[in-house]
């Protein structure tokens, strides 16, 4: 029984610490006004099941970058902003990270 309170005590922190991040958590996850009108836009292209990842990757571009081309993916508007255009993905192949 000894182990009970700091068990208890270390859930109770984690607890604590969720709480406190779920803020933070909620404003990366959600994108603003602005970015899901655009990311809308430019994902409209994608088949429904593709849709959502493209959005949730459109929607972290755009917070990073604060724009969104226009037009559909690889379409039009590339130049109109070129953070958005370069941001690339990790690892050895370096592919366009944003749809």
């Amino acid at each position: 029984m000894a182990n009970k309170p700091p068990r208890l005590a270390a859930v109770l922190l984690l607890l604590l610490l969720l709480v406190a991040a779920a803020p933070w958590l909620q404003a990366t996850d959600a994108a603003s006004g602005f970015c899901s009108s655009k990311c809308g836009v430019r994902c409209g292209w994608a088949a429904p099941r593709a849709r959502g990842a493209c959005m949730r990757t459109c929607g972290l571009c755009c917070e990073e970058c604060n724009c969104v081309p226009t037009g559909a993916h690889g379409g039009g508007g590339v130049n109109e902003c070129p953070c958005y255009r370069n941001m690339l993905t990790a690892g050895p192949k370096k592919r366009p990270k944003c749809p």
